[in-house]
């Protein structure tokens, strides 16, 4: 049942820590999707029923920064509340950062223009306790220089065939890498490299297969030869199995 008939279009931007829970989608009992709870604690927010779209879903594992979900609502309370609201409803691990109101027309899905996945992958010999949800524990040495020229042969529009699960039923392979790259930083005392990718789109696996055979030529296993030449024959089984998913983040959506 859609609920676009009710006089209020409200999107959110929410933040979750996915590792219990099995993706966003709402799922069916005993399974328990991010979408499951959003909507089940906004309806008592509310007051009513609420359907949520969302920009997105992410699987059993993965995170976000800035999940993007919209939703119809006759409630009246006030815009700038909603936020501490849900913060009252939700369970720790799901935050409403923001709340703001949006033309009928909106969708959190098919009004996306472009998105933001970062990949995060904790380097050294030893696992850091602290980040062992969120991220993925290479303790191999990288060859950094040759991640990131892989990682630019991949920017520009593209058939991504190569990148997609088998699994994935989106017909229509093409999507834009504006920008893909990786940097440095420290979390919780880790060295943590992330990949950060922004795309017009992506299909399902396609950033964690990114990811694996990106890894897969840092370590030496897989030549920027050869990593192109099997991006360019959309031969999915050639590359690598898929990148875990708990170093994985939707990070920001674009409209």
């Amino acid at each position: 049942m859609k609920l676009n008939f009710r006089k209020r279009n409200i999107a959110l931007k929410i933040s979750y820590d996915g590792t219990n829970y099995n993706g966003f989608q709402r799922q069916n009992p005993p399974s328990i999707g991010i979408q499951n709870i959003l909507e089940e604690r906004l309806a008592k927010i509310f007051g009513e029923k609420i359907e949520l779209i969302g920009s997105g879903r992410t699987d059993a594992g993965v995170h976000a920064i800035g999940q993007i979900v919209n939703f119809f609502t006759d409630g009246r309370i006030e815009i700038e509340k909603i936020p501490y609201a849900a913060s009252g409803a939700l369970p720790p691990d799901i935050v409403v950062r923001e709340a703001w109101e949006v033309p009928k027309d909106f969708s959190a899905l098919h009004s996306a223009k472009s998105k933001i996945y970062i990949y995060k992958i904790q380097l050294g010999k030893i696992l850091n306790p602290f980040m062992k949800n969120f991220s993925w524990h290479i303790r191999f040495d990288l060859d950094i220089e040759k991640m990131q020229t892989a990682l630019k042969i991949i920017e520009g529009t593209h058939d991504f065939s190569a990148f997609k699960a088998a699994s994935c039923t989106n017909m229509n392979p093409v999507r834009t890498i504006y920008a893909a790259e990786l940097f440095f930083g420290k979390e919780f005392g880790a060295e943590i490299l992330t990949i950060k990718i922004h795309a017009s789109g992506f299909l399902y696996h396609m950033a964690r297969n990114i990811v694996a055979a990106v890894v897969e030529v840092g370590r030496n296993r897989l030549t920027l030869e050869n990593f192109k030449k099997i991006f360019d024959s959309g031969e999915r089984k050639l590359f690598p199995a898929t990148a875990p998913a708990n170093g994985l983040y939707l990070y920001e959506v674009f409209y």
